[in-house]
């Protein structure tokens, strides 16, 4: 397998080919998916193999990962292995892309290169959930630990009422600075 993978590629022409790229890229250089991450460690292995079925040029393979997301629940990180399939149609226009069958995504070509990082980065941000969070139930375990942390309170401490001013100025009959006599 390649340690590394070509900036740029030309979609149609390896597929044409039927071309394949296999290697790893460095989470860290996947700018717009790091900043999501608790930590950018570790890679992605890629796998993409390019073809054409019919008229249709298509990029079909596999990416694999473990991403450090952040628990919105406790905050502490959450281990996300991720194990993508890849199906993309490769298209010039939206019309293309409203004809592709309802398993391959389409891949909007702009001109004849584009960037590998740029798909495989898009890809990595499909699979990330929208509220990432242990399986487990992490909120229980940061309570339990609070509480064998947290002093014992011998009464319970007594709330004051925003309001108790408003009923002193009610009792003294001097609401808005006037005293009616």
């Amino acid at each position: 397998m390649l340690s590394r993978l070509p900036k740029y590629i030309e979609p149609l022409q390896l597929a044409d080919k039927r071309g394949e790229l296999k290697g790893h890229i460095p989470v860290s250089d996947l700018d717009r998916l790091s900043g999501l991450l608790a930590a950018d460690t570790g890679e992605v292995t890629v796998e993409l193999y390019f073809s054409r079925e019919a008229r249709l040029p298509r990029i079909e393979g596999e990416l694999n990962t473990v991403l450090h997301l952040q628990c919105q629940n406790c905050l502490l990180p959450v281990i996300w292995p991720v194990k993508h399939r890849v199906k993309l149609g490769i298209v010039k226009t939206i019309e293309q892309a409203n004809r592709l069958p309802e398993d391959i995504e389409p891949l909007l070509l702009e001109g004849d290169t584009v960037h590998l990082k740029d798909i495989i980065e898009d890809e990595l941000l499909l699979t990330l959930p929208a509220y990432p969070k242990h399986q487990h139930d992490c909120l229980a375990l940061l309570a339990d630990i609070s509480h064998t942390d947290a002093p014992i309170q011998s009464k319970p401490s007594q709330k004051t009422n925003p309001f108790s001013i408003l009923a002193n100025l009610k009792n003294t009959g001097d609401l808005n600075g006037s005293s009616k006599k």
